[in-house]
């Protein structure tokens, strides 16, 4: 079966309704209906409850509870590097951007101007730059940190589909990260700008930032932008800025320079927040 068959039935299905089901499901506070929902998610996608600050499932309310839980503290000891990995998860692809164009997947490339939301000027800030595309699975810790020091400068919207983020689903569903609904978080740092996209799924129920809360909930099916230019919203490597009801990709944008990635890292390799992610940014 090829990837594109094998995706075929996303094109089908009802997404948002699936998604919107999911959320109900989700923020819904069941107390041993929940619990149960919970030990068969631990059971089914081998969860480290361990290392959550708190291991005691019956004591979250609702599966969103659980879902964003925080971890121990030192759990994630973070690096001495100019970037860290800002998620758990697997990388899913990294390297440079040919002029405007990211490359997904064998045979799929997407632009930038796309991902960004048809912001052009924005875009041509990473042209020949460097992109990390990181994907979340939902055996993963879900919240999403800084990779370096930032200032917080927009927040844009991007209403679009639902499709898995999986690796299948990236090999099979042209322009996939341009495509589904996204948040993009642009940055101001040492080195000059740098973007955070957090990219949904099907069932992701929202996608939440530290500064805004819950930005696609409900979902208002167009582009919405927030500047934040005249605030002095900032952060420190490793500070936790958003976090995904159910899982999804975060990709990064980083502007031409001598950027060094990681050389342990692979497509396909397991990452953890705060590990090496790049030097000489």
């Amino acid at each position: 079966m090829t990837d594109r068959t094998a995706v075929l039935a996303q094109y089908l299905i009802p997404k948002q309704a699936i998604t919107l089901l999911a959320g109900r499901i989700a923020r819904a506070q069941g107390g041993a209906l929940t619990t149960r929902l919970i030990a068969w998610f631990v059971q089914r996608y081998r969860v480290n409850m361990a290392e959550a600050a708190n291991p005691d499932i019956a004591s979250y309310a609702s599966f969103n509870d659980f879902f964003t839980r925080a971890l121990q503290t030192g759990a994630r000891p973070l690096a001495q590097a100019e970037l860290i990995c800002p998620v758990d998860g697997a990388i899913s692809q990294f390297g440079r951007i040919e002029g405007q164009q990211i490359f997904q997947a064998k045979g799929h490339h997407y632009s930038s101007i796309a991902l960004v939301g048809g912001d052009a000027t924005l875009a041509a800030q990473f042209d020949n730059g460097h992109f990390a595309t990181l994907y979340l699975s939902p055996r993963d810790y879900h919240r999403i940190h800084m990779p370096c020091a930032g200032r917080l400068t927009r927040m844009i919207y991007v209403p679009g589909d639902l499709f898995s983020v999986n690796p299948t689903t990236a090999r099979g569903v042209p322009g996939l990260f341009a495509r589904n609904e996204r948040v993009v978080c642009v940055f101001e740092g040492a080195h000059g700008p740098f973007v955070l996209v957090l990219v949904g799924a099907t069932i992701v129920g929202s996608m939440a930032t530290s500064w805004h809360g819950a930005v696609n909930a409900p979902r208002p099916g167009r582009l919405s932008e927030w500047r934040y230019e005249e605030e002095a919203i900032t952060f420190q490597q490793g500070d936790e800025i958003g976090r995904f009801l159910l899982g999804s990709t975060v990709v990064m944008l980083f502007p031409q320079g001598s950027l060094r990635f990681n050389p342990a890292w692979q497509p396909g390799g397991a990452i953890r927040l705060g590990e090496v992610m790049a030097q000489g940014a």
